[in-house]
């Protein structure tokens, strides 16, 4: 995969986007601000969190929400998983699809519920007063939106908290947008593997891994918070495939030395001798993977390429197989909880691409966040 774009792409977004919320954050806590009279509730919780956590931790945080938000619903335009786009437009077009049949008054019932599809229709009527109805009209969308993926991916898109929500980037639409960059470096290329996900998540905290390890020059310790960002690291492909190839291959090809597995593994290494001390595995199920340092994912996504191949082998439906390799074959573990969404959501894309249906299932990787 071509990751320069990628790479640039994400770092850009990072400092854009803690700028965009640290500008929102301010003008929204001010004295006057429309929000403290439109929404009290957010403000109270708002400043309960900022002063729980500090001003700094809140801007990363809500930050990178939207950064992670923005680039799966990309990904999931791009393979077709939404039925209609949500940050990208229709060919042809240049606003988002989802706001363009809004605009012709199509909006999805199941997605957006009725309140909120009567404040967007009145936005864009003009019949609610506004300095932004369309961008205002669409936030509503997107937030929409994410809360519909809960039920799929709760691990992912938790219910929008109300200050989440008022510290959205306010230009989603222009050709300057952090919307445009998305869609600009998530090509159809580059999203056709999941394996994208994982990259940008390393980039995005690439500057902020520089500044901890200068800091540590400094003798300045690393801070509970910054531990993922100083740990982070995206194994490469090649080691991957060795690592899984050589652990779950190499215990299937001993229970089942004529198994056609041993064709799709480039760096499987045969042992030069017969071995008759090795696990007994009666049939797919009992494997068993765990990655205890899972990061987004990269060796979880790969092993299930491969029991994909061996539930096949065995005669298994394909429309019962995603489910049973989540069920019963693969654990992560993960000290930074965003890294660990991304994981599961790397999976569940896999097990999308394999069965359409799966999003209807609530089938949710088995991901735990290490203390």
């Amino acid at each position: 995969m071509e990751t320069a774009k990628l790479k640039k792409f994400a770092q850009f977004a990072r400092r854009s986007l803690l700028e965009q919320v640290t500008a929102k954050l301010k003008l929204v806590l001010a004295e006057e601000s429309s929000a403290r009279r439109e929404r009290p509730k957010a403000i109270k919780k708002l400043e309960e969190a900022v002063t729980g956590q500090g001003k700094e931790q809140i801007i990363e945080r809500v930050a990178y929400i939207w950064f992670n938000r923005f680039c799966a619903l990309r990904f999931m335009d791009v393979n077709r998983y939404n039925r209609i786009g949500i940050v990208s437009p229709a060919e042809g077009q240049f606003q988002p699809e989802i706001l363009a049949d809004a605009k012709m008054g199509h909006i999805d019932e199941e997605m957006v519920s009725e309140s909120t599809r009567q404040k967007i229709f009145a936005l864009l009527d003009g019949k609610t007063p506004s300095q932004d109805p369309q961008g205002e009209a669409y936030r509503l969308l997107v937030v929409a939106a994410c809360n519909y993926w809960y039920s799929a991916m709760p691990f992912l898109f938790e219910r929008i908290d109300d200050y989440t929500e008022l510290l959205m980037p306010d230009d989603l639409l222009s050709g300057n947008s952090i919307l445009a960059y998305t869609r600009e470096a998530m090509t159809p290329d580059a999203c056709k593997d999941v394996e994208v996900i994982g990259w940008l998540y390393q980039f995005y905290i690439s500057e902020k891994k520089d500044q901890v390890f200068a800091d540590l020059k400094k003798n300045k310790k690393i801070t509970p918070e910054n531990i993922p960002a100083a740990t982070q690291l995206f194994t490469p492909h090649w080691i991957v495939r060795y690592l899984v190839d050589n652990s779950l291959g190499r215990l299937w090809m001993l229970n089942r030395p004529n198994s056609a597995l041993v064709n799709q593994m480039e760096y499987y290494i045969p042992p030069e001798e017969t071995e008759a001390d090795f696990l007994k595995i009666e049939g797919p199920e009992e494997l068993k993977v765990c990655d205890p340092a899972c990061g987004s994912g990269h060796m979880l996504t790969y092993a299930f390429d491969l029991l994909y191949a061996i539930y096949e082998e065995e005669g298994y439906e394909p429309s019962e197989i995603p489910e049973k390799i989540l069920t019963h074959n693969l654990y992560g573990i993960e000290l930074d909880e965003r890294a660990g969404e991304l994981a599961a959501f790397a999976l569940t894309m896999k097990a999308r691409a394999r069965q359409r249906r799966f999003f209807n299932k609530g089938i949710n990787p088995p991901y735990s966040r290490g203390r």
